[in-house]
């Protein structure tokens, strides 16, 4: 049997019938830590991307940052002075660390860092810079001169009226800096009359003195930068949403197609709920591959066809590392669409570097030791890919797993201050007398049980013995392939110390 079609490819086939060249949009409000939940969007794009190339046709990628959007209202992360600045533009505001050109770049800056770590190529357009550029022009005086139009179609497809003085232009006041409190009194060629709730009246230029409304800037944007795909969130792709309003726009005031949609399921934060920057329900994408190799925050999202939610729980990331590893001995097509690097995958498992870096204390050749000690290959083409995932795993140490997965290796005095039954200490004993050099997980495994049962002691409790002598507690990694990795010297000295 063949493979089965990714999605992402079915997707390729659809657009590659339409035409041969595909600007695939993407975009993200800065407002907020731009988390798992709003790289979904990204990745998606860039899998269909991909998917499109090795099918002969050729797509690039779009990001509009929506640096223009007002600051809705004064988040949870916050401070109290932000409460002054709801309203205005998110490129006109204050960073709230101070070392960026705006709030807006302030959360921009890391994600497109973390698009390059992504290996996610993307043209990154601006919203602020576009409307001050001059780009947006024609699209609002087009959209101004078909107000009565495009109301009709808002009213239409939402079912809802648009209040009296709707227009789809919003002035930016130039006395109190907001956009949301001002409302369109005429317009001319030369520009936009307005009045403000502050008291303000004024004249507001095409270029950069206001914006259009969201369901009107959104199908602008396609004419203006020649959009044919985008991936949106299931509420843009609701019945009477913005992509229902959108299209009918496109087509019937400014004149073009509407882009391909690919709507995609959340991403819930495991016993939490659904990603929102505005809630404070977020893991950051620059903390995500900062602790994980590039290619796994790939497959979480590639692996899973858009339209199904994800429950991303990061205490359960060693299983989902495992589902990659498998995959990609297999060739899956998921994994295929998730790398980045042009590395020598090595056979060595993530989870496996967790214990390994744990007993060598993270010391690099240390670690690299017990690798090539527990049998695997460790050369020029795989090494350089061993030291990287070390490193990854160092990291998902200590910011991600779980306390039962980390462990340290006790010096003798320190363990002998553990309290061991009688039967424990025979047990470790006679186990220490059994072992032989170059025995393997599985036969250190069996070796428990056999001694246990000669000593009559509970397979269980033979188990906790193993861990207590060397960890100091009744739990850790595997015991077999554990003991290997520490070696098998080591391990009979440190229980015929332990007993003498």
């Amino acid at each position: 049997m063949g493979e089965t079609v990714h999605w992402a490819d079915k997707i390729a086939e659809d657009l590659l019938r339409r035409g041969e060249k595909h600007r695939i949009a993407t975009g993200i409000t800065p407002s907020g830590h731009i988390h798992l939940g709003n790289l979904r969007e990204m990745l998606t794009a860039d899998a269909v991307r991909r998917a499109v190339e090795d099918r002969g046709g050729k797509a690039e990628i779009v990001y509009i940052a929506d640096t223009f959007d007002p600051l809705r209202k004064r988040y949870p992360f916050l401070p109290e002075k932000y409460d002054k600045y709801i309203g205005m533009p998110l490129s006109e505001i204050p960073c709230p660390c101070g070392e960026h050109e705006s709030y807006a770049e302030h959360f921009l800056e890391p994600f497109l860092e973390s698009l390059d770590i992504l290996g996610i190529d993307v043209e990154v357009k601006r919203a602020d810079r576009m409307y001050k550029a001059g780009e947006y022009e024609e699209a609002i005086k087009t959209a101004l001169e078909k107000k009565e139009l495009i109301k009709n179609i808002l009213e239409e497809v939402t079912g809802k009226k648009c209040d009296e003085n709707w227009s789809p232009f919003m002035p930016l006041c130039e006395n109190c800096k907001r956009l949301n409190t001002t409302k369109v009194i005429d317009f001319d060629e030369s520009g936009v009359y307005y009045r403000c709730e502050c008291g303000h009246e004024g004249k507001a230029t095409y270029r950069g003195g206001g914006k259009l409304g969201w369901r009107v800037d959104w199908p602008a944007r396609w004419g203006i930068l020649g959009i044919t795909c985008e991936p949106m969130g299931k509420d843009h792709a609701a019945a009477g949403g913005s992509y229902d309003t959108g299209k009918r726009l496109a087509k019937e005031v400014f004149g073009i197609e509407p882009p391909y949609p690919i709507p995609y399921e959340w991403i819930h934060l495991k016993g939490v709920g659904a990603m929102k920057s505005s809630k404070g329900i977020v893991v950051p994408v620059r903390e995500m591959v900062e602790v994980l190799p590039p290619e796994i925050v790939r497959y979480i999202i590639i692996r899973a066809k858009p339209e199904r939610h994800i429950d991303f729980d990061p205490a359960s990331l060693l299983d989902l590392i495992d589902e990659f590893e498998e995959a990609y001995a297999k060739g899956d097509r998921s994994v295929r669409l998730s790398m980045v690097e042009n590395v020598k995958y090595s056979d060595v498992p993530f989870r496996h570097l967790v214990v390994v870096g744990q007993i060598a204390n993270w010391d690099v050749e240390k670690a690299i030791e017990i690798v090539k000690r527990t049998g695997y290959r460790v050369d020029e083409e795989t090494l350089p890919d061993i030291k990287r995932r070390l490193e990854y795993a160092r990291r998902w140490i200590e910011k991600f797993a779980p306390e039962r997965l980390k462990f340290e290796v006790l010096g003798l005095e320190e363990v002998k201050k553990v309290q061991f039954s009688g039967e424990e200490l025979e047990f470790l004993r006679e186990f220490a007398l059994r072992l032989k050099d170059g025995m393997k997980a599985d036969e250190l495994h069996n070796l428990v049980y056999d001694v246990a049962n000669e000593v009559g002691l509970k397979p269980a409790k033979a188990f906790k013995a193993i861990y207590k002598a060397i960890l100091g507690k009744t739990y850790g990694p595997r015991a077999g392939y554990f003991m290997e990795s520490l070696g098998i010297e080591w391990v009979k000295k440190r229980f015929e110390s332990l007993t003498a």
